[in-house]
Order: C-alpha cells, then sequence, then structure tokens
C-alpha cells in the first residue's frame, strides 16, 4: 500500500484492522462536472467502522484492493499526516479559500477518530486559513471538537450536519451496527443548536418496508423537530454497485420476506422507483412543514445529495486511486 508506516491492530478496538499511511495530499478536487456545492473535500479515513450495510463509499475500497464489504467495514486506511498536509495545501498562495467538505465519503468521526485525533488539527488548519468547513457526519464524537468549531465559525461558515436514518433501536442496532445510537446522535444536534450551529438532519437513506411508514415518519420526524435542527434532507436508498450485493445480501439473510420487492426495486436500477421516490416526497414535505422543519428533497434539490454523487464523482475520477495518497 502506498505510504504505509504500519499496520496496527488493539484490544480496544477489536476486529478492526488500521492501515496507517502517510498522505501526499488531503484535499480531494470533486470533478467540475459535478453539481455538487463545493468543489474539495477531504477524508482522513478509507473504510469505515460504522458497517453501515447501505452505505454508498463500499465500492471506493476496491480502489486499494480490499472487498466492499468486510474489508470496508474492518480493514481502515488512517492518514495519519492528514491534518499538517491540510495546513501545508491551504497555507499555498494559490488556495481560494473554497467550502471544504468532510463527511462525504466515510465518516470523518467514526471510532477510530477516538484514537487518532486527526480533525482538531483538520478543523484548526482550515479556520486558520479562513476556509469555510462543511461536515456530515453519524459520529457523536463530533461533541469532542464543537468548541473548535465555534471558535472557527466566528471567522468562517462552519455548516454541520448529522446522518440519521433509522428511529427503531433494534433496526438501526442491525443496519448500522457500528454507530452510536439514535438517542445519541439526537442528543449531538441538541448539543450543537444550544452553540448556536443551525444543523440540518439526513434523514436519509429511507428504506422501503423498513422505514418508511407512515407511523415511522411520524416518529422520526417528530423526533428530529424536538432536537432543534433547523432542516431536514431526505431520500430513499440509494444502491451503487458495491452497496447493492453488499445490502441485497443483508435483506436476503436478516428480511427474506422483503428480498422480492428489494429485487424488484434495484435490480435494474441503484436508485428507488421514480414513483416511489415522488410518493415519498408527498408525504414527507406537509409533515416537516407542519413541523418547522425546512424541507430538502434529494429528488427536488440535488444540490444537497452531497454524500452519493460526491462518491459518484470520486468513483469516476480519471485516476484509479484519486489524491489517495
Amino acid at each position: 500500500m502506498p505510504g504505509l508506516v504500519r499496520t496496527v491492530r488493539t484490544p480496544e478496538f477489536a476486529g478492526l484492522t488500521f492501515h496507517e499511511v502517510r498522505a501526499k495530499t488531503a484535499l480531494n478536487r470533486v470533478p467540475d462536472a459535478s453539481p455538487m456545492p463545493f468543489r474539495w473535500t477531504i477524508n482522513p479515513y478509507r473504510g469505515c467502522s460504522h458497517q453501515c450495510v447501505y452505505c454508498f463509499a463500499r465500492a471506493t475500497h476496491r480502489y486499494l484492493d480490499f472487498d466492499a464489504g468486510d474489508d470496508f467495514d474492518r480493514q481502515l486506511v488512517v492518514k495519519v499526516n492528514a491534518p499538517d498536509v491540510v495546513r501545508a495545501e491551504v497555507g499555498r498562495r494559490s488556495w481560494r479559500r473554497e467550502l471544504v467538505a468532510l463527511g462525504t465519503n466515510t465518516d470523518p468521526y467514526q471510532r477510530a477518530e477516538g484514537r487518532y485525533a486527526l480533525m482538531p488539527g483538520i478543523i484548526r488548519a482550515l479556520g486558520e486559513s479562513a476556509t469555510p468547513i462543511s461536515i456530515l457526519t453519524k459520529g457523536t464524537l463530533l461533541r469532542r471538537d464543537l468548541p473548535l468549531l465555534s471558535e472557527a465559525a466566528e471567522h468562517v461558515a462552519v455548516d454541520i450536519a448529522m446522518s440519521i436514518a433509522v428511529f427503531d433501536d433494534e433496526l438501526q442496532a442491525a443496519v448500522e451496527p457500528g454507530t452510536p445510537s439514535t438517542e445519541a446522535r439526537l442528543a449531538t444536534v441538541r448539543q450543537a443548536v444550544e452553540r448556536g450551529f443551525r444543523v440540518t438532519v439526513f434523514l436519509m437513506p429511507i428504506m422501503p418496508w423498513l422505514t418508511d411508514s407512515p407511523e415511522q415518519l411520524e416518529h422520526a420526524v417528530e423526533r428530529i423537530a424536538a432536537s432543534g435542527a433547523t432542516r431536514v434532507v431526505f431520500g430513499a436508498l440509494h444502491l451503487r454497485p458495491g452497496a447493492k450485493e453488499w445490502f441485497l445480501a443483508w435483506i436476503a439473510r436478516e428480511h427474506p420476506e422483503l428480498e422480492a420487492g428489494y429485487r424488484r426495486f434495484y435490480d435494474r436500477s441503484s436508485s428507488a422507483p421514480a414513483a416511489y421516490r415522488r410518493q415519498l416526497g408527498a408525504r414527507l414535505r406537509p409533515l416537516l412543514r407542519r413541523h418547522g422543519l425546512d424541507p430538502r428533497d434529494d429528488e427536488d434539490q440535488p444540490e444537497v445529495r452531497r454524500a452519493a454523487r460526491v462518491a459518484a464523482a470520486e468513483t469516476l475520477a480519471p485516476s484509479p486511486q484519486p489524491t489517495l495518497f
């Protein structure tokens, strides 16, 4: 593996292997053809211990000769020098202080961040260079860095978004076994709101027949509203190659009664049927407005669908290993 310093396994992170590398670059350029509202991303980690069975980024692990399934969950690449590289890159005279997004591929606040603590240095480097920051995460370790983010927000725009897809504890533990609980993430939203941030919640993916009943959506929106979030971005499950095989295998194993329906929806497409997506939007928009939340539909407003489309843009980049090391 290019740039490999060492490979580490520790009892505190049983089942995980950390491949520590020294990155040559940290800022990833988003292709010009992308509709994203930003042109730069940072991914201090590759692979993700959240182990979400639907994760759109699974296919990117194949660039490293790992598989998109169990390896993505357990073989984690750590760019141990990421803060220093970021500081050098944003310190160049040519740097235009454009928005930098974190969490567009794998989560910067996954469990590994508790060991490596890369984010404080990255936040400082961005904030001190007057570079706007956007963070999307499922990780409650974000709370540790709220004081740093508040300090940065005095000088630059700081956008915080929390991804919360499942509001049933048993299902959440099954489909996202490495993530903090839903309640812990909602508590993190509340703490960010108390510090003055206008927090977005990504209510996605909404999974057909698993999290999309009227009662489930009402419950989810009520809890999001109670957390103090300002805006909700929602969207139906999207299954790109890599994620699709892993998720459908999970469905066949854990919910065989739904397998035929999921294959009907996704065998020939990465997206749920257009009619389903329209129906989902028609149900959610008035519900969100009723609870005082600004609704953003990933179908109607593609500029807010950061995660899946940035991953797709990186997948289509010319190099098989775009700016990894």
